[in-house]
């Protein structure tokens, strides 16, 4: 150690010494001398080299660092020991260098041997520089140059290496005898030694053994096991020579070298660990640097740390992997998405699973490039693999199209192919369990899942599709099913019209009215449909009335759908083209001088008419009126091809067509050509408003028989004239010889020109003949939102006319017709609406018409119709059409036959024009089918408008005036409307029959009357619907519809008897005489029985005269009024005081309305305030029942004559009022006869009668009718009839809706009983007769006994055993009240109460519980007697004791136990059941009449 006298710390000069020499002493690689020397004095890991040389050239060895020495200077470090004391060390090391050229040791100064030279402990080297690699050889001045201090130094401690690895050519042994020589001349020293075993990371066991052996031999040696490598136990190794240096250090600890490479590790890993995180996190991008890396990293401890222990190469090597794995997560994120998208992609392009499922993956990648749109999902790129070019720094997201070669890519097809086809599958398995779902009808609308899915959970569907997937389905099920529901509630709303219609507009329904409506729709099964939905049920029903009493187009519940947008619409762009049109005209009738003339006729008929005009021709030029006219003639055959082709129209451009005959045939061959011209043209012209083709009917001259045959021809030649809108010429009355005449061609000629400047009027646009608010007749013609047709459809009668223009501005739903009605030519204005809208213009409006469309395939069109129509004043002419797809609709649907036949009825019943329109048809869809129906308004226009008159008055008196639709009639301040009406001509004529239908009506064909149908002049086939325009029904006095009189026995009355015509005079005198306020009815009339009284005068009031006349059954007995209009009565009195009677007897009706002249309507307007009263309380019908048994004038409802029977058996089933029966006729007759000589007696002494219904048969019966035990036998306690029906009702009929509620048909029910009476072992499978006519004639069979079932006599207890509140007490009774019964009566009772009971178990299919099968039938069971005010308060009581009977069936009648469950079980009696049995009586509609059961009281001539 150097003597330093200052403070300054002590430096130490440490020898490192080894094995060292030539190759052959050594081996191929050193002890690792310099490794340690390194690591110590640099232990930073950028400056460790791990290779150190000895071999030198003799410039290296000769340098200043090596400086012709054998030993290397390393430098001097500074040292802090543990214990705090600083230190400098200087370490040399000893070695032997070889020269590259001989391999032989460098020669030196000292010439010492290694072993010796190794333990010098001083050494000296002038200007000797330090070492630090072996690249600073001959370089030096490129590295640190720090000289060796003062070119000696003194040798203080040597560290002798022993390399215990497995050695490169060198033995263990020979090691260990260099080491002991060098030891042992060390020792002699006496200097501090301590053993480093190196390059223990590649240890062998063995020669750590044999060096620690060694160790253990000497005295105070320290062996310390290091690798310089890993920088292990290094510095330990040079501290514990320091220790033994200078003892005033603490000793050192040794670490094994196991140990202190855990440690080392440990240390290591958690750098490396801290660097890693310290990378990534600053070290996003792949695209960074290692310099930009570095750069910022420098000054953090863990970048600084990691560097300094395991190196910048380390550490780059780590950023480099790291890159690496950011640009590989970076592929792998795109190669990720493009494998997302693939399968959309796929989908898009290759969707269709019959196209690629035998498709391999290269036929399908080839199909994909096809695609028009492979561009938007690849892209091909020029160089591949994609991974490998830029592609990956390109933010374009389409896919490379060669990842489609991967295998990634071509498993994503299959799994796609495979997705298609299960996506088949569950959708097949969806649809499959959404019909299973469809085939379970209990199903509801609002119902959960949850009580549904245990009755579908064996379905293979079910099980297939996931839980989702069946939510789902049955979600849609039900959404479709409350839609369906909500559809089908909406609709039964608008086929309960007549509920709805009762109340003015703008109203507010009351409770009672929101009573009556729930009451009625209770009954429905489409009300009961949402019961689960009761919210949504109420707000339809709330929406629904608050559209029903504040109706507008806006707030339509059809939506787009309403009558009034769509025909806005369709006349907007209809009227639109016409306007458009006007300006096409291709002349002008102002300047025509040639007219070009097409000639129409029948086997050369029309060459004739050719030749006759050319003969009054000069030179083809015509004179008429004055100027001269250019003809240009076209003779065309009816049956030459020509005619039918529109080639000729445009090319021979005819101002007009002469249409000539002379027989019925050519007439009707006319007629058809021209409807058939007149389509061809309109559906081959593109200029529909082009001017029409005026048509002149010419009658022409038959020379052989002119008499015989003219009537006929011109009669039918101006009926078709007047169809067709024609002009019709007829032969001069003078005798000629020619079949033509001039006057007859001029006549044409004018009526051509006539046509020309009429459509130029009707076409320019200039003004109008006449002003448009000048309207002759305003006629409404009312749809159906939401009817299953076009309102094209309706209005193409119209708008296919050439005659139709747009209404007043304003006024976008009105059009404007100018047509021929009768001599002259009317404006007609017809305004389309809505039902809903046409409301508020039936009250306040003037209306000429009303023009009822109707769809035939929907009953709730019909609903609205009547309960529109029912509230009309029956002084205005009615058109009802039904709209349906073709004329086989009637045969092939029984609901469109019923409707039809209904609608039919109803024009009937209110002496109405019907028709039919066909959506299939083109030929009906043409102005003329209402023709009759205007000739009809225009006849009665005067009476219309007096009526209106008079109520606009009384309504000014208490409303005022309200708003006008339309404007105001220009004949309403006309003179003639203040005072009377002319008579029309038909005054004289004689006046219709009783019944409204004449024999001339044909009604709708049954499907044996096919070959009935006749031949329109058109060519069409048809049914006439249209009631006929006969001479008595364009008398606006026809007398409203009455029941026909039954045929008395008073046959071949066919004149007056003078006394007759005397009577009836002295009649009306008297009734002129006797003021108003006087007119009451005699004693001796009876006006209820009198059937040859039109039955609305009941309806009337008695200061009100009719111009209704009777016809007299008694001339002696009965005061008759007759009408003025009879023939020959304006002779037998002063005409100014007959004529003054008749009219002010006219002008002072105040005008009724339809409902009161129709029973259909009636009874439909009337049936629901029955229905509700029942349910109400009875106390205030009280008075109205007593008050309608004062006197049998008033027996009926004086609102309802035509319905209210006067004996209660006449509703339902058992009504006898359907057919007439002349016998009953007759005995009552008599009857009344017998009752008008007998005083009256007082009522309480009336005695009390059996009561025996009317027979409805009309045939005799030694069956039906008869009393029961006549009709069984001990072997056969059941009528035969009876067990026939129930044995085929309980076999065909346990499904079949309304059973017993539902009415069968009249006729089938009769041809039951008539087969039966003729045959009684028929069956009724092989009749296939309906359920519903079983049920009926079963029902008819307990109403025809002459006695009910059950006896009178029984009904008290029967209903005191009802009163009885509690249930079994209550059954008990009627228990011992059934023993009572007759024994024939008990078995019938007993076997038909079964009968019902068993149908009530079956009542999800029928609807038919035993609460709605009592309500059936106990007034057949029980006949009570409406007459009397107890039976009316005890309707619910005897329904109830039924309903117990069929309830516990069992227990009455098989000795069971009482059922249980019961919906009267526990609760008490009905009370305050006053006035319901008429909701208990099911109301009919008589059948549909046929023409051959309308009985006419007297014929046409009868008076004649």
């Amino acid at each position: 150690m150097a003597k330093n006298k200052d403070a300054r710390p002590p430096t130490f000069a440490l020898s490192v010494v080894g094995l060292s020499g030539t190759e052959k002493e050594k081996g191929n690689c050193g002890i690792g001398k310099s490794c340690l020397c390194n690591r110590y004095m640099r232990p930073n890991a950028d400056s460790y080299y791990s290779e150190h040389t000895s071999v030198l050239s003799t410039i290296d060895f000769g340098g200043r660092v090596v400086n012709n020495d054998h030993f290397l200077y390393w430098g001097e470090v500074a040292h802090r020991g543990d214990d705090g004391l600083d230190c400098k060390l200087q370490v040399i090391e000893q070695t032997e260098f070889i020269d590259d050229q001989t391999f032989l040791p460098h020669r030196s100064t000292n010439l010492q041997p290694y072993t010796k030279r190794a333990a010098a402990s001083k050494l000296q080297s002038a200007e000797k520089l330090m070492y630090i690699c072996t690249d600073q050889l001959g370089l030096e001045q490129d590295f640190e140059q720090r000289q060796m201090p003062d070119g000696k130094l003194n040798i203080d401690g040597f560290v002798l290496c022993i390399d215990i690895s497995k050695g490169c050519n060198r033995k263990f042994e020979d090691q260990m005898k260099f080491v002991n020589s060098v030891y042992s001349h060390i020792v002699k020293s006496k200097k501090p030694i301590v053993i480093a075993a190196t390059k223990c990371d590649e240890y062998v066991d063995q020669h750590l053994r044999d060096l620690q052996a060694f160790v253990a031999n000497k005295k105070n040696l320290l062996l310390i096991e290091t690798s310089a490598r890993c920088n292990i136990n290094v510095e330990v190794c040079f501290n514990a020579l320091i220790q033994q240096l200078d003892k005033t250090r603490g000793k050192p600890k040794t670490v094994p070298y196991l140990d202190a490479y855990k440690i080392q590790r440990h240390l290591v890993a958690s750098l490396t660990d801290r660097f890693e995180k310290v990378m990534k996190h600053t070290v996003r991008d792949y695209h960074t640097t290692w310099t930009t890396v570095s750069n910022n990293l420098k000054g953090q401890s863990d970048y600084e740390d990691f560097i300094t222990l395991e190196g910048t190469r380390k550490a780059r090597n780590m950023f480099t992997k790291h890159i690496a794995q950011l640009k590989q997560e970076h592929i792998r994120r795109r190669r990720e998405e493009y494998l997302t998208t693939l399968p959309k992609t796929l989908n898009n392009l290759l969707n269709n699973l019959d196209e690629v499922e035998h498709l391999s993956w290269p036929e399908a990648q080839s199909v994909i490039r096809n695609r028009t749109d492979f561009q938007y999902w690849f892209v091909v790129l020029e160089k591949t693999p994609w991974d490998e070019t830029d592609h990956i720094d390109i933010s374009d997201r389409r896919i490379p199209f060669d990842i489609l070669e991967t295998p990634d890519g071509e498993r994503i097809y299959h799994n796609h192919v495979q997705h298609l086809l299960s996506e088949k599958r569950r959708g097949e398995m969806k649809d499959r369990f959404k019909k299973t779902l469809d085939r379970v009808h209990f199903i509801s609308a609002g119902q959960p899942w949850e009580e549904v899915m245990c009755f579908v959970m064996e379905d293979e569907a079910y099980k297939y599709i996931s839980e989702s997937d069946r939510r789902d389905v049955y979600c849609r099920h039900q959404q479709e099913i409350v839609e369906r529901a909500k559809e089908d509630f909406q609709e039964m709303l608008f086929e309960h019209a007549e509920l709805f219609y009762d109340l003015d507009l703008n109203a507010t329904p009351s409770c009672d009215k929101m009573s009556e409506i729930h009451c009625v729709l209770n009954e429905e099964p489409r009300y009961r449909a949402l019961q689960k939905l009761a919210p949504d049920r109420e707000s339809l029903l709330l929406k629904h009335i608050g559209f029903v009493y504040h109706p507008t187009k806006e707030t339509c519940l059809s939506g787009q759908n309403c009558v009034d947008m769509k025909v806005e619409q369709v006349l907007a762009n209809r009227l639109v083209q016409l306007d458009h049109g006007r300006s096409n005209l291709y002349y002008s009738s102002a300047n025509i001088d040639k007219i070009n003339l097409c000639l129409l006729g029948r086997e050369g008929l029309s060459q004739e008419l050719a030749n006759e005009i050319r003969a009054q021709s000069t030179d083809d030029e015509y004179t008429l009126d004055g100027k001269i006219y250019e003809l240009e003639l076209l003779p065309v055959d009816v049956n030459s091809t020509l005619l039918f082709s529109h080639t000729w129209v445009n090319t021979f451009k005819p101002h007009g067509c002469f249409c000539v005959f002379n027989s019925i045939e050519s007439l009707n061959c006319i007629g058809d050509c021209i409807g058939r011209i007149r389509a061809e043209i309109a559906q081959s012209r593109r200029d529909r408003f082009a001017q029409p083709l005026p048509f002149i009917l010419i009658l022409a001259n038959q020379r052989d028989n002119i008499c015989k045959n003219i009537p006929i021809l011109r009669h039918q030649g101006q009926q078709l004239a007047n169809k067709l809108q024609c002009t019709f010429v007829d032969i001069p009355s003078v005798a000629f010889p020619r079949k033509f005449t001039e006057f007859q061609v001029k006549q044409g000629l004018r009526a051509v020109l006539e046509g020309l400047k009429h459509n130029f009027d009707v076409l320019a646009p200039l003004p109008s003949i006449k002003d448009m608010s000048e309207t002759d007749l305003r006629i409404v013609m009312c749809a159906m939102c939401w009817d299953p047709f076009s309102v094209d459809l309706i209005l193409s009668p119209f708008l296919d006319s050439h005659c139709c223009s747009a209404g007043q501005p304003g006024q976008s739903n009105t059009l404007i017709l100018d047509k021929i009605i009768g001599d002259s030519r009317r404006r007609i204005q017809v305004t389309v609406l809505s039902y809903h809208t046409a409301i508020g213009v039936r009250k306040d409006e003037l209306v000429h018409g009303y023009i009822l469309v109707y769809s035939a395939k929907r009953k709730a069109s019909m609903a609205t119709l009547r309960a529109f129509l029912a509230e009309v004043q029956d002084v205005i002419p009615v058109q009802m059409v039904a709209i349906t797809d073709s004329q086989a609709d009637f045969f092939e649907n029984d609901a469109i036959k019923e409707l039809m036949t209904e609608g039919e009825h109803i024009a009937t019943e209110i002496a109405a024009k019907f028709t039919a329109l066909y959506s299939l048809s083109q030929y009906h869809r043409q102005t003329e089918v209402f023709t009759p129906f205007f000739n009809e308004v225009l006849e009665k226009k005067p009476n219309i408008e007096s009526s209106f008159l008079y109520d606009s008055s009384s309504r000014e008196c208490t409303t005022g005036a309200s708003e006008d639709v339309f404007p105001t009639s220009p004949h309403s301040h006309s003179p003639a409307y203040n005072t009377y009406y002319p008579e029309s001509d038909d005054d004289n004529e004689a006046p219709p029959p009783y019944s409204p239908i004449g024999d001339d009506v044909q009604l709708l064909p049954t499907p044996s009357e096919r070959a009935k149908y006749r031949i329109d002049l058109e060519g069409n086939e048809y049914p006439v619907h249209s009631t006929p325009i006969g001479d008595h029904e364009r008398n606006h006095k026809v007398p409203p519809p009455v029941r026909p009189k039954p045929v008395l026995p008073k046959p071949n009355v066919k004149k007056l008897d003078p006394n007759l015509l005397k009577t009836i005079e002295a009649g009306m005198k008297s009734n002129r005489r006797i003021p108003r306020g006087q007119l009451t009815h005699g004693e001796d009339v009876d006006a209820s029985d009198n059937y040859a009284d039109p039955v609305d005068t009941l309806l009337r009031s008695r200061y009100h005269n009719d111009d209704i006349y009777a016809v007299p059954e008694d001339s002696h007995s009965r005061l008759v009024k007759i009408r003025n209009s009879f023939g020959g009565l304006h002779g037998l009195h002063g005409g100014e005081e007959e004529n003054g009677f008749d009219r002010k007897s006219q002008v002072a009706r105040r005008p009724s309305k339809y409902k009161h002249r129709s029973k259909i309507l009636f009874s439909k307007t009337k049936a629901y305030q029955r229905r509700f009263q029942s349910d109400s309380d009875g106390e205030e019908s009280g008075p109205a029942t007593q008050k309608k048994k004062k006197g049998r004038a008033h027996r009926g409802s004086e609102e309802d004559p035509l319905l209210s029977p006067a004996d209660p058996w006449k509703g339902g089933i058992d009504n006898p009022a359907i057919t007439s029966d002349p016998e009953q006729e007759d005995k009552k007759m008599k009857k009344k006869k017998n009752k008008t000589k007998e005083p009256k007696k007082p009522k309480s002494s009336k005695p009390t009668k059996a009561l025996y219904p009317p027979t409805r048969r009309t045939w005799e019966s030694n069956y039906f009718g008869v009393p029961l035990q006549n009709l069984v036998t001990s072997d056969r306690p059941i009528p035969l009839f009876i067990d026939k029906c129930v044995d085929y009702i309980e076999r065909t009929g346990l499904t079949t809706e309304g059973v017993y509620r539902v009415s069968g048909n009249k006729t089938d029910q009769d041809n039951i009983q008539k087969l039966f009476d003729q045959d009684h072992s028929i069956d009724f499978v092989v009749m296939d007769v309906a359920v519903h006519a079983a049920a009926g004639a079963l029902k008819a069979f307990f109403a025809d006994l002459p006695d009910p079932l059950i006896p009178y006599s029984l009904h008290p207890e029967l209903v005191e055993a009802a009163k009885i509140v509690d249930y079994i007490e209550r059954l008990q009774v009627l228990h011992e009240i059934v023993k009572k019964f007759p024994s024939v009566n008990y078995q019938v009772f007993k076997f038909i109460i079964t009968h019902l009971n068993r149908v009530s178990q079956h009542s999800k299919c029928t609807l038919m519980t035993a609460d709605n099968l009592s309500i059936c039938f106990w007034p057949t069971l029980m006949r009570p007697d409406f007459e009397n005010k107890e039976t009316l308060s005890t309707t619910k009581l005897n329904q109830a004791v039924i309903e117990a009977f069929i309830v516990q069936s069992e227990y009455f009648f098989h000795g069971g136990e009482m059922a249980e469950g019961s919906s009267n079980e526990g609760t008490p009696p009905p009370h305050h059941c006053h006035n319901m049995v008429e909701a208990l009586l099911p109301l009919q509609l008589p059948p549909p009449m046929q023409p051959q059961q309308i009985q006419h009281t007297l014929h046409p001539d009868a008076l004649m």
